[in-house]
C-alpha cells in the first residue's frame, strides 16, 4: 500500500558564488491519511525549508539537487510551477508563520477566501461566498458574515490565524503543512489553534505535518516525530517513544530543557551548550559533535547515518 506522501533522499542545495551549500541533505519520511508528523528542531535545522520543498515554494538560488517527493503515486518535485498549482493551495495546503503576512493587508478576508478558492475552482461568487462561509463556522469564527467584509486589521492574531487555517481548508485538502503556526500568539490562543488542528484533523481525515522548534507541542500534538539537526534528519519515530526514551544525545537534550518535562521540580533545566553551525560551516563528521558530551573520536571523522535502535526509533549517532 503506497503512502499518502513520501519524501525519499531528499536533497536541497542553494547556489551561491562561493558554490553551492547544502540546506537539507538525505531527508526521508512518510505521512498516510489522517496521520500527523511534527518536524522538530533549532532555527536553521531545515525544518521550513523541508515544507517548502514538499510544495516546490523554494525561492532561487534554492533548488531540490536529489530526491524524490511522491504525493498520492505521483512524483511531484520535477512538475512545473504551473501543474504544481494544481496541488499547492488545493490538494496540499500550507499554514504560514506570520498571519498578517499571510494576509494581503489591502483586501477583505471575504475577497481573499472568494478569489482563493476560484483560483481552484470554476465556480461562482456566490458558491465560493458559501463555502467561505461554511468554512470560517468550522474554525469556530463568531459573525462569520461580518468578518468577510472587514481588512486583516480589525482583527485580533488569533483571530486572523483562524482565518488562515480557514482559508487553508477551503479546498478540503489532504495534507496541512503548519509552519510554526502560533508564533505570534500568546499562550492561550495556542493552546485553542493547537486544538482547533487536531479537531479538524480528525473530522477530515487530513494529515498534519506541524513544524516547529517547541517539542512540548509536537508531544501533545503528533504521532510520529522527526527532528532536525543542519539539515539532516538525526533521529524518528513514534512522538510517544521519542519523547520518553529518546536515543540521539540533541534530542535528549531538547527533551530536559523543557519546563515540567522529564526534570523533576526544583532541578536545573538542561542547556544544550554553543549554537547550531551555519550552512557554510558545518563541521567535519557528525555536525552536533562540537556540543555533544558523548562525542569520541569516530563522531569528528564520520557522519553517523540514520539506523534502527531499539523501541524502532531511527537515530544517526556513533555512540549509542
Amino acid at each position: 500500500m503506497s503512502h499518502l506522501l513520501e519524501v525519499q533522499d531528499l536533497e536541497v542545495k542553494f547556489a551561491l558564488r562561493s558554490g553551492d551549500i547544502t540546506a537539507i541533505d538525505g531527508a526521508s519520511f512518510t505521512l498516510d491519511k489522517g496521520e500527523r508528523l511534527g518536524i522538530v528542531g533549532e532555527s536553521g535545522a531545515g525544518k521550513s525549508v523541508t515544507g517548502f520543498s514538499i510544495i516546490n515554494l523554494i525561492s532561487k538560488p534554492g533548488f531540490i539537487s536529489k530526491g524524490r517527493i511522491m504525493f498520492e503515486g505521483q512524483e511531484i518535485s520535477s512538475w512545473p510551477d504551473a501543474k504544481m498549482r494544481t496541488i499547492r493551495g488545493n490538494r496540499i495546503s500550507m499554514i504560514f508563520q506570520d498571519p498578517m503576512m499571510t494576509l494581503n493587508p489591502v483586501f477583505t478576508i471575504g475577497f481573499q477566501m472568494i478569489e482563493t478558492l476560484r483560483a481552484h475552482r470554476n465556480i461562482s461568487k456566490a458558491e465560493a461566498r458559501v463555502i467561505s462561509l461554511e468554512k470560517l463556522k468550522k474554525v469556530y469564527i463568531p459573525s462569520p458574515e461580518q468578518r468577510l467584509g472587514q481588512y486583516p486589521h480589525e482583527l485580533s492574531g488569533g483571530m486572523r490565524q483562524r482565518i488562515i487555517i480557514a482559508i487553508s481548508l477551503l479546498s478540503d485538502p489532504a495534507i496541512i503543512i503548519a509552519d510554526e503556526p502560533t508564533t505570534a500568539l500568546d499562550v492561550t490562543i495556542q493552546a485553542e489553534i493547537m486544538d482547533l488542528l487536531q479537531e479538524l484533523c480528525a473530522i477530515d481525515n487530513m494529515a498534519l505535518i506541524l513544524i516547529t522548534h517547541d517539542l512540548g507541542v509536537v508531544s501533545q500534538v503528533t504521532e510520529k516525530i522527526a527532528v532536525m539537526y543542519a539539515g539532516k534528519i538525526i533521529e524518528s519515530g513514534l512522538t510517544d517513544k521519542v519523547v520518553h526514551h529518546p536515543m540521539h544525545p540533541y534530542t535528549d537534550g531538547l527533551i530536559k530543557s523543557i519546563p515540567g518535562g522529564v526534570i523533576a521540580p526544583g532541578e536545573k533545566l538542561v542547556q544544550i551548550p554553543g549554537m547550531m553551525p551555519t550552512l557554510t560551516d558545518i563541521p567535519p563528521g557528525c555536525a552536533f559533535n562540537p556540543r555533544c558530551q558523548l562525542k569520541g573520536e569516530i563522531c569528528i571523522k564520520e557522519t553517523p547515518q540514520l539506523r534502527e535502535m531499539k523501541n524502532g526509533i531511527m537515530a544517526a549517532c556513533h555512540m549509542i
